[in-house]
């Protein structure tokens, strides 16, 4: 798990980069919750996220956001955050040219930058949404979602209403050829305090049908 640092907007940027061992290995790249209420990419499910694509044989990397750790630079609401989202995305790309697909996993505010990516990035053809803040932040921006992708929420959120959730899932149902999943973790709370393993494999069954169903359709 190699310490990295890489060049964003703002300067140096802090991050941990697991390379796959195949030449062509996807990329995910994890993005953390709010830098101002105490996110960074050691949070436990950035972390479990991280290995989860890793132990897939993916290329995985997390950072920090710029003002956070040792990344350079002060919160900028979301704007300089999908800044340095694109960076990690240019890093990680640089540094597996040969990748045949890319992923974007984000829990609570990184779900939203995340989402943000995939809009700007047609690479991405997977995501990962934990504990997405519907309720927070518009998410309008999704029209239509371009790629397909697994939404994951506990039913005891108190920041952010399974409902909210839910009303984004339907929304993005609608467009051809591409699936919206919803998975609900009973039990968990927004930060998925004791429940951060049933959250895992929930996101780790889905990743397994998706590589699945891909290996298959290329054979």
């Amino acid at each position: 798990m190699p310490e990295v640092i890489f060049i964003g907007e703002k300067g140096r940027i802090e991050g941990r980069w697991h390379p796959g061992k195949a030449r062509n290995s996807p990329i995910a790249i994890i993005l953390h919750p709010h830098p101002q209420f105490g996110g960074t990419m050691n949070n436990p499910v950035i972390y479990h996220l991280y290995y989860t694509f890793a132990n897939r044989g993916f290329s995985v990397l997390r950072f920090n956001f710029r003002g956070v750790g040792r990344s350079q630079g002060s919160f900028d609401h979301g704007q300089g955050e999908l800044s340095d989202a694109a960076a990690a995305l240019d890093w990680a790309q640089s540094n597996n040219p040969d990748a045949r697909a890319c992923w974007i996993a984000g829990f609570s505010f990184g779900a939203w930058i995340g989402m943000q990516l995939l809009m700007r990035r047609p690479e991405v053809e997977g995501f990962i949404s934990v504990a997405a803040p519907a309720s927070l932040y518009d998410f309008s921006f999704l029209a239509p979602c371009p790629s397909s992708g697994l939404f994951v929420h506990g039913d005891k959120d108190a920041v952010v209403p399974t409902t909210a959730v839910a009303q984004l899932v339907e929304k993005l149902k609608t467009q051809k050829g591409i699936v919206i999943e919803q998975q609900i973790v009973r039990g968990a709370n927004h930060f998925f305090d004791g429940k951060v393993e049933q959250l895992m494999d929930v996101v780790g069954d889905y990743l397994d049908r998706r590589l699945t169903k891909q290996r298959e359709s290329a054979a």
